[in-house]
């Protein structure tokens, strides 16, 4: 098929390919009000310029070739030498209003910025970064507003020799796009000021976390319950009191209940100490009435939780061994137990199951099976996804769309982080501490933790019908502070997660905050 345009530009070309990726060139006389050839279907493989797109800068690095997402094609952006490159597409007779662009895309990482954008649409510029995934193909959405009929398509790389994207699938119709949760855990906080811990704002002054974290944009604070922990901290006392700083800054309130007197992970569900020996039936009342007090206690106050979970990293269950997963009638019993003093005592707050599941599809869905076939109650689904241990992004992602489509609950990270730097601040080993540790394309600095955030905050963004809720950051404020280490029961012990805080070893706050002002 004859293409003028192409033929255009490749005439001119090579007075193009020198200049340096400044500005956008004039708009094509051929744009139209629909993408055209989002699948990059049009021309085959080895197309220097795809049917329907223009291209700027180093053009040689963006083409079209065999393995698409969808189709047989994509589009590809990859030089053997450092390059700059632009495809666009300029789409006129629009309608104003809310649209959304969606695409399929891959990233080897090590670029200085590799986005999609939508630009001169009559705001300011949105874009999304794409995410490293090597081999599985990752949805991202950008939302824009269009005023004035008009609006840019751009799929930006500037990039170091080797570096390569893959883009494909690109469509852009009448919607929007969001997070509404931008959250962090602080469990840790009350404790860390009692030690004497300090934080300060990026330029050094001394201030209030909760006010520092706000003034960033973190919307959502989660709090962690213990029933009669051995240091007195993380109880009902703590959490009354941060949830009054919570609320007092605009923040909302999630409640995460372990049912425990210490940490409730997949590897430990131990029964609070005066819950021992109770049967069954008594268990199920234990976990009705510490829900209903601390919940209750909270709305007396005036700062009712917005959102509960019921239980902790459940994969196994809660409560062992009495409510493992290997009883599931029984754990079903316990579950609704904890989600009826939740409604008890507010309806509206949201109540919320949590398995550190993130990327393992299958075992997300037989958990979730099982609960569903034995009755439980819940409202919204909460997943750990710390990179570093729960597979790729791409298994991620697949997991959370599958769990908000299957289910027809909406999704939200429950937990994740990622270190900022490596080497510990205090004795103790920190959880990652390898180079080897991390996470391919994302470097343990504080651009690598921004990155982080903000691509799994845009993978919750593309959960479809709007179901991904948010992310919350876990720990953002356990910095290293003599006395507040890992263990209740032992004042001695030391913190292994201080380099994947959001303060720094000087207690400044980190640029990588930034990313609670993701959409």
């Amino acid at each position: 098929m004859f293409h003028p345009r192409r033929t255009i530009r490749a005439l001119l070309l090579p007075l193009t390919a020198g200049l340096a990726l400044t500005a956008l060139p004039a708009p094509a006389a051929s744009a139209a009000s629909t993408l055209a050839n989002g699948g990059f279907e049009t021309d085959g493989t080895g197309a220097a310029t795809p049917g329907g797109w223009s291209e700027y800068g180093d053009t040689g690095a963006s083409f079209a070739e065999a393995g698409g997402h969808g189709g047989s094609y994509r589009l590809s952006h990859w030089s053997s030498s450092a390059y700059k490159v632009e495809t666009y597409q300029y789409l006129s007779g629009l309608a104003d209003g809310n649209y959304r662009l969606t695409a399929w895309v891959r990233s080897g990482g090590g670029q200085n910025s590799a986005y999609i954008s939508l630009k001169n649409c009559g705001g300011a510029e949105r874009r999304t970064d794409l995410p490293v995934s090597a081999s599985g193909w990752i949805r991202i959405v950008v939302p824009v507003k269009v005023t004035g009929n008009q609006c840019t398509v751009s799929v930006n790389s500037d990039a170091n020799a080797g570096n390569w994207i893959n883009v494909d699938d690109l469509t852009f119709t009448s919607g929007t796009s969001g997070t509404s949760i931008h959250g962090a855990d602080i469990s840790s906080l009350a404790k860390s000021e009692a030690r004497g811990g300090v934080y300060r704002t990026a330029s050094g002054t001394t201030g209030d976390a909760v006010t520092i974290l706000r003034s960033a944009g973190m919307n959502y604070a989660r709090l962690k319950v213990w029933v009669n922990p051995a240091d007195g901290y993380n109880t009902r006392t703590q959490v009354l009191a941060l949830a009054k700083r919570v609320k007092a800054q605009g923040m909302r309130l999630l409640v995460d209940f372990h049912y425990s007197d210490t940490w409730a992970d997949p590897g430990a569900q131990s029964k609070p100490a005066a819950w021992t020996g109770h049967t069954y039936s008594q268990l199920k009342t234990d976990v009705y009435n510490h829900t209903y007090d601390v919940l209750n206690a909270l709305k007396a106050q005036g700062t009712t939780a917005d959102m509960v979970q019921v239980g902790n990293e459940i994969n196994g269950g809660m409560l062992w061994s009495e409510g493992s997963t290997s009883n599931w009638t029984q754990l079903a019993g316990l579950l609704n137990s904890g989600y009826s003093a939740v409604k008890a005592v507010s309806p509206s707050t949201l109540v919320a199951l949590h398995l550190a599941k993130g990327g393992d599809l299958s075992g997300t869905r037989w958990w979730f099976d099982s609960a569903i076939a034995n009755g439980v109650n819940f409202d919204a689904i909460g997943l750990s996804c710390y990179g570093y241990w729960h597979g790729s992004l791409y298994d991620f992602q697949t997991t959370l769309d599958d769990a908000a489509s299957r289910y027809g609950k909406p999704v939200f990270v429950a937990e994740t982080a990622y270190p900022h730097r490596l080497g510990s601040d205090d004795s103790h080993e920190d959880v990652i501490d390898l180079t080897g540790e991390l996470v391919s394309g994302y470097p343990a600095t504080t651009a690598g933790q921004t990155r982080w955030m903000n691509d799994v905050a845009s993978i919750v963004e593309a959960v479809p019908n709007g179901r991904g809720l948010g992310v919350f950051y876990w720990e953002a404020a356990w910095t290293a502070v003599t006395g507040n280490g890992w263990d209740p029961a032992d004042a001695s012990s030391g913190n292994a997660w201080e380099n994947q805080a959001l303060f720094g070893y000087d207690d400044r706050a980190l640029s990588s905050m930034s990313w609670f002002s993701h959409r």
